[in-house]
């Protein structure tokens, strides 16, 4: 994901308080924290995020709200990369009562109408709001998902897409065989004989060789970029 607007540090900042920590999947977390007063964001947009503890509160990352406008406390999902020696790799260690400091909400990647999501691993993020912005509002019907990832273990809610998708939805795993998922890459032979309707949305996003990858493929399938959502570089 791609940063859209100034540093963190020309914006303003909020201290929040973590509310909840939750293991979603082997190496995601959910984080709840409580809500600036007047803070709003669209569902689909993001902010930098940074530890409030001494060496970490300039360390910022980018992540999505997965909680709807409307909810009274914000929640991320987050990757955990326990192999780096990082801000996700903090984050694992943070508990309920420790602080973040998050920005200003931004992000390209918005609803435009019906179509089809097509996500890498935690690319997912951006999507899970306005899945449920969809839900709540009866509008889900017409939209498909296409979720690649590595293994079945690292399909980030896997029981709460399957509700809201049922048949509508696809997935695949790259670095194992399964039974109960596709194997292979989203890529174009995939596209042509799963999707079929390239006149449609096509909302991509995901680690940034595989959306580049995936928007050639659209490309050469006839979808035009104004049909294409995706973050944008400034």
């Amino acid at each position: 994901m791609q940063r859209l607007k100034g540093c963190m540090s020309e914006e303003k900042q909020f201290h929040v308080e973590i509310l909840e920590v939750e293991a979603v999947t082997r190496n995601v977390g959910r984080f709840v924290t409580r809500k600036p007063e007047g803070y709003e964001f669209q569902p689909g947009q993001a902010t930098e995020v940074a530890i409030a503890k001494d060496g970490w509160k300039d360390e910022k990352r980018p992540f999505t709200f997965t909680s709807l406008p409307s909810d009274p406390n914000l929640e991320f999902t987050i990757k955990i990369y326990p192999e780096r020696d990082g801000v996700t790799d903090r984050l694992a260690e943070l508990e309920v009562g420790d602080e973040l400091i998050i920005g200003e909400p931004w992000g390209a990647i918005q609803y435009r109408g019906p179509g089809v999501f097509i996500a890498g691993g935690a690319g997912v993020t951006p999507f899970i709001a306005i899945f449920r912005d969809l839900e709540k509002r009866e509008e889900l019907e017409g939209n498909r998902l296409l979720f690649s990832n590595r293994t079945e273990d690292d399909v980030i809610l896997a029981g709460e897409l399957k509700r809201l998708f049922g048949d509508d939805a696809l997935y695949t795993v790259t670095e194992e065989e399964s039974a109960t998922y596709e194997t292979g890459r989203i890529d174009k032979e995939f596209l042509k004989d799963k999707v079929g309707d390239f006149h449609q949305h096509f909302y991509v996003c995901g680690p940034p060789e595989m959306v580049e990858d995936v928007i050639d493929d659209l490309h050469q399938l006839g979808v035009g970029d104004d049909h294409i959502v995706r973050e944008e570089a400034a």
